[in-house]
């Protein structure tokens, strides 16, 4: 079983290097090979608009995908896990949807720039800060309600409607807004993977390092949640403060990725099957990082697979992810009896 693993992770990682060196040797705009390969080893271009192409474009997506699917599939594995609910994701909970409320009210109601007395933030900046301020808000709610609500399923109920409420105020804000806003939200609402640029790559990569180590620290509560809530107890697991952590993980996680990229659907709820359907286990400490590889893999394929059109546009990620993301849903609801997930 351990080398069946073992090669299983090998080949997520290969395949993860493979298809991050096409996303960068492919694009939209045609690039001899020759030329990327001498611009990836600190040499001149032909043209200096290849290497801006190159270093502040595509390299930054490249990373963007990676660490934006491997949180997004992160926090689908532990939400499966914690609520024992094989199609449970990040949006259930409603931070993706905090996070599209946050955007739309800066989008949509402040009319893209966010003015006090003291500082003004205008553009893309604007969004981020609105997203991730709506994002972490509800992330605090939902924090508060796990203080309350001990039942599991009751605290996914009231997530779900959290999420409603605040698509609610959306379609509002979308009804009185200017059609210039609602397209611009629309388009933000698409996903992608070029909304980091490369002086914004280390605070993302830092935010989404902080996730991922919490993540990391919940192997064994996790592996310890399997067996059931009582049986973990019994073990020493303290259920109230691993649930808290699970999901501030989450939310950090889940705001950071939104905020940037906007609401990727599919990846965090799809690639955790994924994974426990290549590696036939449920024990964290192996699934998780294959679920965080085979997140990126899938993240770098849907990006690469959105710059088909070439100089004709670039697909939204949201085009493609449902695409790769659904059959593997439906496969798991018509298997589910067969598949024993949560053993």
């Amino acid at each position: 079983m351990k080398t069946k693993n073992t090669i299983y992770i090998t080949i997520l990682i290969i395949t993860t290097f493979i298809l991050a060196i096409i996303s960068i040797y492919y694009g939209s705009v045609d690039i001899p090979a020759s030329a990327i390969t001498r611009i990836l080893l600190g040499e001149d271009s032909e043209k200096s608009s290849w290497t801006y192409i190159i270093l502040q474009s595509r390299i930054p997506q490249t990373i963007t995908a990676i660490l934006t699917g491997a949180s997004l599939s992160i926090s689908g594995l532990m939400l499966q896990t914690a609520f024992n609910n094989p199609l449970a994701d990040a949006s259930i909970l409603g931070i993706s949807s905090g996070s599209s409320l946050g955007a739309a009210l800066v989008i949509l109601g402040m009319g893209g720039s966010i003015a006090t007395s003291a500082i003004t933030i205008g553009g893309f900046l604007s969004v981020i800060a609105g997203a991730m301020a709506g994002a972490f808000l509800v992330m605090a709610f939902i924090l508060f309600l796990s203080t309350v609500i001990k039942n599991n399923v009751m605290l996914l109920i009231a997530g779900i409607m959290t999420g409603y409420v605040t698509s609610s105020v959306i379609s509002l804000l979308n009804f009185f807004s200017t059609a210039e806003g609602v397209h611009s939200y629309v388009t933000w609402g698409m996903g992608s993977f070029g909304g980091v640029s490369l002086s914004q790559m280390p605070a993302f990569s830092i935010m989404i390092f902080i996730g991922l180590m919490i993540s990391v620290m919940l192997i064994k509560p996790m592996n310890a949640l399997l067996l059931g809530t009582r049986y973990a107890e019994n073990l020493g697991v303290n259920i109230q403060r691993t649930r808290n952590m699970l999901l501030l993980s989450t939310g950090i996680l889940t705001a950071v990725t939104t905020a940037f990229c906007g609401p990727i659907s599919f990846i965090g709820l799809a690639v955790p099957h994924i994974s426990r359907l290549l590696l036939g286990t449920s024990n964290h400490n192996i699934l998780l990082p294959a679920t965080a590889l085979c997140g990126s893999a899938m993240a770098l394929l849907c990006s690469i697979i959105c710059i088909l059109p070439g100089e004709n546009g670039i697909i939204p990620i949201n085009a493609v992810t449902p695409v790769l993301g659904a059959p593997v849903i439906i496969y798991v609801i018509i298997n589910q009896k067969k598949i024993q997930y949560f053993n």
